[in-house]
């Protein structure tokens, strides 16, 4: 199988990289501009059977501990809309564009793929933004709209791109920190970091042997 892993930052892949060295990744910088055009390049070079993109995330709820490993299910570019009056409109809400056209299921990048239902990793709804934030009330706004249970800032990147060009794909999280919280000493990157990478290895053995 031709697997490729993908990562915004070499740090939350550099353990599995020390194991697997000649493993196909590819590095994409951080946010999803980069991520977009990067995933999109490499995918027209080579035909891959399945792309992984791993790394960390913050969690919108306590039932998800620091340093637990999850698979999303769902993901969506959460502050793509139109704010007004503190209140947020989704491009869906506002008639700029079908919440059901290709590649969006009701607003929502789905990932179908039948990998999730063979891993023994939790399952959660992400959204995606472009500005990583502590203020309470987008917080809540983002909650509210979504109700989702982590956050990253490439994830839906991830989803778009490879359902546009019907690539099979996964998004592994480590959770590092809980939305909100910017006290670094707080998070757990080294740790979500450590579990993320036993799990992508444990995963990525069973595709290839």
């Amino acid at each position: 199988m031709q697997i490729l892993l993908v990562a915004a930052t070499s740090m939350e892949i550099a353990p599995f990289l020390q194991q697997k060295p000649a493993a196909d990744h590819l590095i994409t910088g951080v946010g999803c501009p980069s991520a977009i055009y990067h995933i999109t390049q490499r995918l027209h070079q080579i035909d891959y059977d399945l792309v992984i993109q791993a790394g960390i995330a913050g969690s919108y709820t306590n039932s998800l501990n620091l340093g637990d490993v999850v698979a999303v299910t769902k993901d969506n570019f959460a502050d793509v809309g139109v704010l007004e009056k503190n209140k947020f409109y989704t491009i869906f809400e506002k008639g700029f564009t079908g919440e059901d056209e290709f590649p969006f299921s009701k607003g929502w990048l789905n990932n179908d793929n039948q990998l999730l239902d063979q891993i023994f990793i939790k399952k959660v709804t992400a959204v995606t933004v472009n500005t990583v934030t502590d203020d309470e009330l987008r917080i809540r706004q983002l909650v509210s709209k979504y109700d989702p249970q982590i956050e990253t800032m490439e994830g839906a990147a991830l989803h778009y791109v490879c359902l546009q060009n019907s690539i099979p794909f996964l998004q592994l999280r480590g959770i590092s920190n809980y939305v909100g919280e910017r006290d670094k000493v707080k998070w757990k990157i080294a740790e979500s970091v450590e579990q993320l990478n036993e799990d992508l290895i444990k995963i990525y053995d069973a595709l290839t042997t």
